[in-house]
């Protein structure tokens, strides 16, 4: 029995900590609108600046935000030049990895997921990913 409830409490510990390196990651992002800073693109490693940042000028620049209740809106170029809202879903799911489901009819409707590699000084780095099978579903 103590055992047992040392057992339980370590699993507490362990799944208060989890959620709260989830929670800061999604603090940092969710609320934001980020644009995509190509110029700053590293290999397969794509960077993003919130809009508030000075960017260079630019033919348009795509984006997206991330809602609190687990939309995603994309922000593509639109025809026009201006920029398109896209709808989808997305989710958490592990420390640094986010899965995203685009709406059928955006352009290109999508399934993928993207990697936090960093997120640090108003500076995010991603690169999309293979799913892992279990994810893929």
């Amino acid at each position: 029995m103590k055992y047992a409830s040392l057992l339980c409490l370590l699993c507490l510990v362990l799944l208060a900590s989890t959620c709260k390196k989830s929670s800061k990651l999604q603090a940092e992002l969710v609320g934001k609108t980020w644009l995509h800073s190509y110029e700053e693109d590293e290999d397969s490693v794509l960077v993003y600046r919130p809009n508030t940042f000075d960017f260079p000028p630019s033919r348009g620049r795509t984006g997206f935000s991330l809602d609190p209740n687990g939309v995603i809106r994309r922000y593509e170029i639109a025809p026009t030049d201006g920029l398109e809202e896209q709808f989808g879903q997305w989710k958490q799911l592990d420390d640094d990895r986010f899965q995203v489901q685009m709406n059928p009819g955006s352009n290109p409707p999508q399934h993928f997921v993207v990697e936090i590699v960093s997120i640090r000084d108003n500076v995010l780095k991603v690169k999309r990913v293979q799913p892992r099978q279990e994810e893929d579903r």
